[in-house]
């Protein structure tokens, strides 16, 4: 229950939501009160602010900071493990098996198989829950993908039960201590993702995916005619903001080896 509420209010506070909630809010004093100069001014900056969001150099300015705290990788040191986060997906077993990754899931399996390759002998790990409405997982939709690009199945191993970063974390140091492995996930959440397998006692080396703020030329146009695309990009920078704050107010930005010194 705890899940969903957090999942429900978290998407409430994401930029489109918040902002056309606002404008409802500017509405609703335009139309229903006199209070017509407060309904103006939030009306105002509610898009003015969904306008600038959705402009490149807005939107990529949030996120490239996110995005440019790891290199990618580009084979650092032995590995035993590659492990990829799952992420947004669905299962339609009449669609292309790359189909059913959504979002930010299909460049991290990618990437993963990209990095396993880069190691022969080293194990494909998937993890993700299933959703309540679906039967198969997020770990056993990137299995099938990664095994309809020819990964064997004997090199992957799905952990299934996981339903957020932190459990991520907790299943895969169960599943393979401290043995060497690089952990896959998109760019912008790999900052905070990181901080929770360190918390494990675990020592990851980063591989980002998914990178999304665009650095190489762009047209004119693309650069000041508000889209869509780039307005996902500041959520997902909002997203992960919010996800840090949570982690700094719930004592989850301290890693598990601070948390013992501190407390001898």
């Amino acid at each position: 229950m705890f899940f969903a509420l957090k999942k429900f209010v978290g998407g409430l506070m994401m930029p489109l939501p918040l902002l056309l909630l606002m404008m409802a809010v500017a509405l609703c004093l335009l139309w229903f009160s006199r209070r017509q100069k407060t309904g103006k001014v939030i009306f105002l900056v509610s898009w003015l602010l969904l306008a600038l969001l959705s402009l490149q150099p807005v939107a990529d300015r949030l996120l490239r900071p996110l995005e440019n705290t790891f290199p990618t990788y580009r084979g650092q040191g032995p590995i035993d493990y590659v492990v990829v986060l799952g992420g947004g997906y669905t299962y339609n077993p009449a669609w292309a098996p790359s189909s059913n990754l959504i979002s930010n899931s299909l460049p991290r399996v990618t990437e993963g198989i990209r990095i396993y390759l880069m190691n022969p002998g080293a194990k494909l790990i998937f993890t993700g829950a299933a959703t309540p409405t679906n039967p198969v997982s997020s770990a056993a939709t990137a299995a099938k993908v990664a095994e309809s690009l020819g990964v064997p199945a004997k090199d992957i191993i799905t952990l299934d039960q996981p339903r957020d970063t932190r459990q991520e974390a907790q299943q895969v140091a169960q599943q393979i201590g401290h043995q060497p492995f690089a952990l896959v996930t998109s760019a912008n959440h790999l900052p905070r993702a990181m901080v929770f397998f360190q918390q494990q006692g675990l020592a990851p080396i980063p591989a980002p995916a998914n990178q999304l703020a665009i650095d190489s030329p762009l047209n004119l146009w693309e650069k000041v005619l508000p889209q869509s695309l780039y307005l996902s990009h500041s959520e997902r920078a909002w997203y992960e903001t919010l996800g840090r704050l949570w982690q700094k107010l719930t004592g989850n930005d301290v890693p598990k080896q601070s948390v013992s010194a501190t407390s001898q």
